[in-house]
């Protein structure tokens, strides 16, 4: 009936004028900070003077932020932070995927109350637990073969903090994915001889990539903008991550350059939109992922 046409209509209107009105300072905010990086001067989205020497200040061989020896090099930080979402990647998507198809599969003794605890764990800010993990950490520290890989001050430490972190949103996500995969072409592998290892790997693996995909990026996105835990068990410029380098800037009493510290970060963002154009098609199908059937 035209009525409804006609209430569809304005429904889409405002639908799409609220969508505007969000997403508006949003796209200014970034345009902003494209432009502030290739500038001299930024007063709001007019320039001054296009350069590249915001870019150069920390790009170029040997450069150092604002010629301060005190600052380590971009290159180094770039491949700690890279390091961290590289481990957790690995780390959080293998142990997630396991933990979560014998969660969904496998009827053990204690299931439910891991399932409890996963989620009770899940629920606990990380910064509650600083005091403990400092404690874990700083003994690790003490072993003469595993301290400098997993101890205070370590990158490796400080990845596998990161993890454990992650872990309780990780095994969820991916039990839920093992739910709705239906039992059928299960238990046909299991009758043809399949091993559970062999069934996880080559039957179940593949029908959930949608779901190891989106943990894949969580993860990374997660441990590449990662602040309060670097900032506080990595100690020293050589150790930090982007997110403390920035900070690093931005306390600093002598003069910041704006315009290099939205260099600065404009580069920490790069990574993380390469990362997600090569993933999205899996990202946006995330709620298809499996096959249909019941559990």
């Amino acid at each position: 009936m035209q009525w409804l046409r006609d209430i569809g209509f304005f429904t889409r209107i405002i639908n799409y004028t609220l969508l505007i009105v969000t997403i508006t300072p949003l796209v200014i905010g970034y345009i902003w900070l494209i432009l502030a990086t290739f500038s001299t001067k930024t007063f709001g989205l007019r320039v001054e003077g296009w350069t590249l020497s915001n870019w150069a200040e920390f790009l170029a061989p040997g450069a150092r932020p604002f010629g301060r020896s005190g600052y380590a090099s971009i290159w180094v930080v770039t491949l700690n932070t890279f390091l961290i979402g590289l481990i957790m990647t690995v780390l959080v998507c293998s142990i997630s995927a396991m933990a979560g198809y014998a969660l969904s599969r496998l009827n053990f003794p204690g299931r439910k109350g891991f399932l409890s605890m996963t989620l009770i764990l899940h629920a606990f800010p990380s910064v509650t637990l600083l005091i403990a993990i400092y404690f874990i950490l700083d003994w690790f520290s003490s072993k003469p073969l595993i301290g400098k890989l997993i101890g205070y001050n370590t990158i490796g430490g400080v990845a596998l903090v990161m993890v454990s972190l992650m872990l309780p949103f990780g095994v969820w996500l991916m039990k839920g994915f093992f739910d709705n995969l239906s039992w059928d072409m299960e238990r046909a592998a299991l009758i043809d001889g399949a091993g559970r290892f062999r069934l996880w790997w080559e039957i179940m693996l593949p029908q959930i990539r949608p779901g190891l995909a989106a943990l894949a990026i969580f993860s990374f996105i997660t441990g590449w903008g990662a602040y309060l835990v670097p900032a506080t068990f990595l100690q020293g410029s050589a150790t930090g991550t982007l997110a403390t380098y920035m900070n690093q800037f931005i306390g600093d009493t002598a003069p910041t350059n704006w315009n290099v510290i939205a260099a600065v970060g404009l580069f920490q963002m790069i990574p993380v939109m390469i990362f997600f154009i090569f993933t999205q098609s899996y990202l946006l199908n995330i709620y298809s992922g499996g096959s249909k059937g019941g559990v």
